[in-house]
């Protein structure tokens, strides 16, 4: 990574335990040993980030971007069970599982957001607090990290298929990252194209991009590494040149594997 592609850490940050998001465009796969979803190196390097050690790392899953689907909440549960991970839902619909959110929130070690529709999550939240509830696990050292939507959403924007089957941008996420995000970079024809155009046009800021299977680490606003959990998979960066966009990959550091 270099200079040019990383803000100053976030001052408010504990000393012990840094603002840390992991974006990434995977982190569990379909048909695992023994069960339906299994969770990828991605997911177990989110845990391994946080330092948890010495018992059951603690997992809040958040699948606000499919309606809080109860059928991929109970995959996922057993995924969590499988890895050795103590995982509880947030569930929004119809109304919040917790009494005091944030209290549940901060007691974690990690918060995996689901993919799903980034815009109807962005709205869910905010009309929650859970926006303001994350910054604040975030500068608390609680492991922000998630897929696809639950990348995105950590950033001030990406390309999404949110309001139809054609990609649009969106340009109101948390902004925790001053960066823009692109998901799903080589499965997803669409989106590399349109990235160029919407940094080129000013609309997105450096935009910081991921093939499937791969993850960006930030600590504070920092770009500090990334890495994946498939073989030949790459991540990159996007940045305005003039009237045009240039495309920098960085090779990631591959995860030891679960596979």
């Amino acid at each position: 990574m270099t200079a040019s592609t990383a803000a100053h850490a976030d001052p408010t940050a504990s000393a012990a335990r840094p603002p840390t998001i992991l974006a990434t465009s995977g982190g569990h796969r379909a048909w695992g040993a023994r069960t339906m979803v299994e969770f990828d190196a991605l997911v177990h390097h989110a845990v391994d980030l946080s330092g948890a050690h010495g018992r059951r790392p603690r997992v809040m899953y958040v699948g606000t971007a499919i309606g809080d689907a109860e059928h991929f909440a109970a995959r996922m549960a057993e995924a969590a069970r499988v890895a050795g991970f103590d995982l509880v839902p947030l569930n929004l619909f119809p109304r919040p599982n917790f009494d005091d959110v944030e209290a549940a929130v901060l007691e974690q070690d990690v918060i995996w957001v689901m993919g799903g529709s980034v815009a109807n999550l962005l709205a869910v939240w905010r009309v929650h607090g859970l926006d303001d509830i994350m910054r604040r696990a975030w500068r608390s050292g609680v492991v922000l990290s998630g897929v696809s939507a639950g990348s995105i959403c950590w950033f001030e924007g990406g390309t999404t298929d949110s309001f139809g089957p054609e990609l649009r941008p969106v340009t109101d996420a948390l902004g925790f990252l001053p960066y823009g995000n692109g998901v799903h970079y080589d499965s997803d024809p669409g989106r590399r194209p349109l990235i160029h155009d919407l940094v080129a046009n000013g609309t997105l800021p450096t935009t910081h991009c991921t093939d499937d299977g791969v993850g960006l680490v930030y600590r504070g606003t920092d770009l500090v590494e990334a890495v994946a959990e498939v073989p030949g998979k790459g991540a990159y960066v996007v940045t305005r040149e003039g009237d045009a966009a240039a495309e920098e990959r960085l090779e990631p550091r591959r995860l030891p594997g679960v596979r």
